[in-house]
């Protein structure tokens, strides 16, 4: 064991996030022989698609009496996934941040369940190669500056499946997991996306199996006939579908479904992680793609042009906040009420076009909100709401420092 180990002495409970498989059944037996401390699970349900009930009679069996098991899906979906979106939210170009999005509310929990149960410590299975870990930490320490953290992965010598197995073995946790066809991937779920690491797609030349995704069907094999649907919003978040007011977290889950049919939202990318390293991950996002297409179809009408462009100048700043795990920085509060106050002129309705892997804008309207003027923006005789001679001084005064540097000889080719 490494010197990360914290003093025994002072741990006396720990919050564990638990999902109840492999390797936070035996992170909580390791708490428990290691530290000889009370360990209280957390589960959280954020949409990941699997029960997470079963987690409470795994738990039961390893002799936890404090025990978490709390459906958070709508609060994850209103309060990180949309605020997310608000503003056009993509890492490095093309991530919808479906994992990094999930971890300041499971942090944000399992410090508040440290309080609430007069913890000492949290814990956590991220390993020390990925981004999750600096995610959870720094959200806790954000949270609660005095809190302690625990990362079995960074500490303990159970470095292979092999070992973790021989420790369940040794210890008598039942295991389960060995049985059926298991995926060679690493992958994590929740209502916003599902990724996939690991296996043969450490390859980048490698082609990803057509069977490994879940959620959506191969873009050849979706229908032949486009589905049409209308998305509504109001303060720059969708509410409704197809005139049908939903909830963020139904909202979101419908989209996923709808999109899933006809192959929406697949990305296969290599990113910079925080911890220095390249790793490739397919992701499936299909609510998200719509929405993200959907929201800016509406902003191109209802957003001045300086605040759009403001607000792209932004974003990629943003995405960084959020995928390095600074979440509740001050910086990233701050350029979210920014965000916000851009959203409440964000009210209208989109009309998209999903087929075959594509999400196409058709149109885009606000009766209240729009800075669009057909009258001025018109081929035809706009009757003067525009005066095409001011044009000229326009492009003149624009033009004075290019020509006044022509005059002197500093040209360009």
């Amino acid at each position: 064991m490494s010197n990360g180990l914290l003093d025994p002495a002072g741990i006396n409970k720990v919050v564990l996030a638990y999902s109840g498989g492999l390797d936070t059944s035996v992170i909580c037996k390791w708490l428990q022989t290691t530290y000889n401390a009370e360990v209280v699970t957390f589960t959280a349900d954020i949409g990941q698609g699997e029960e997470v009930e079963p987690a409470r009679a795994k738990a039961k069996a390893m002799g936890v009496k404090e025990i978490y098991i709390e459906d958070l899906v709508e609060r994850f979906v209103a309060d990180y996934v949309f605020p997310m979106f608000r503003a056009n939210t993509l890492y490095e170009g093309e991530y919808l941040l479906g994992t990094s999005i999930a971890r300041p509310l499971i942090a944000r929990r399992l410090v508040e369940i440290a309080q609430e149960t007069g913890a000492d410590a949290i814990a956590h299975g991220a390993t020390g190669k990925g981004n999750d870990q600096v995610r959870f930490e720094l959200g806790a320490y954000a949270l609660d500056p005095n809190i302690k953290v625990i990362a079995p992965w960074r500490d303990w010598d159970l470095n292979s499946r092999d070992a973790l197995m021989e420790f369940c073995e040794q210890h008598q946790i039942s295991v389960d997991y060995s049985s059926g066809s298991k995926s060679p991937y690493s992958m994590d779920a929740n209502l916003l996306h599902i990724s996939y690491e690991g296996g043969g797609l450490e390859d980048p030349w490698t082609e990803a199996d057509d069977d490994m995704w879940r959620w959506t069907v191969s873009p050849q094999a979706a229908p032949d006939s486009a589905q049409d649907i209308v998305i509504s919003f109001e303060s720059g978040d969708a509410v409704a579908i197809d005139g049908e007011a939903l909830p963020a977290g139904k909202l979101l889950k419908r989209l996923n479904e709808i999109g899933g049919e006809h192959g929406v939202g697949r990305s296969d990318l290599v990113e910079n992680r925080y911890v220095g390293m390249k790793s490739r991950g397919c992701y499936e996002t299909p609510g998200g793609t719509i929405l993200i297409r959907a929201h800016r179809a509406i902003e191109s009408i209802t957003l001045d042009r300086e605040v759009t462009h403001l607000k792209d100048e932004l974003m990629p700043r943003y995405a960084k906040l959020i995928y390095n795990g600074y979440w509740w920085s001050p910086e990233r509060q701050i350029m979210q009420a920014l965000i916000d106050e851009s959203q409440k002129v964000v009210n209208g309705d989109v009309k998209l076009r999903l087929y075959k892997g594509s999400v196409s804008v058709l149109a885009r309207r606000s009766a209240d909100d729009s800075l669009y003027d057909a009258d001025v923006v018109t081929f035809e005789d706009d009757h003067g709401a525009y005066d095409q001679s001011d044009a000229t001084g326009f492009i003149k005064l624009n033009a004075l420092r290019l020509r006044l540097a022509a005059k002197r000889g500093r040209t360009f080719d």
